[in-house]
């Protein structure tokens, strides 16, 4: 289904990383109650798409870096709309 190098490869990728790393952050925030507040982790979660397109680029897989992009605009969005409704 998926070739080595494509969008969908790169989009899916980039959408289960940040999601794995939302869900460390939410059982971090409760069990330590010191991170509480701690938005920073979120943006990192979305940051993690940098080391994968990172790789991506390194052994030249443009396909898969679109998708990694898109991916990351995804989440950076949603990201904005879970802060703007938090109020």
């Amino acid at each position: 289904m998926f070739k080595k190098d494509s969008v969908w490869l790169g989009l899916g990728l980039g959408l289960v990383t940040p999601g794995l790393g939302f869900l460390i952050v939410e059982l971090l925030k409760r069990n330590i109650t010191y991170l509480g507040k701690a938005d920073l982790l979120y943006i990192g979660c979305v940051a993690l798409n940098l080391l994968l397109l990172k790789l991506a680029y390194k052994k030249e897989m443009e396909a898969t870096a679109r998708g990694i992009i898109s991916a990351t605009f995804v989440c950076a969005l949603l990201f904005f709309y879970y802060k703007v409704n938090q109020g």
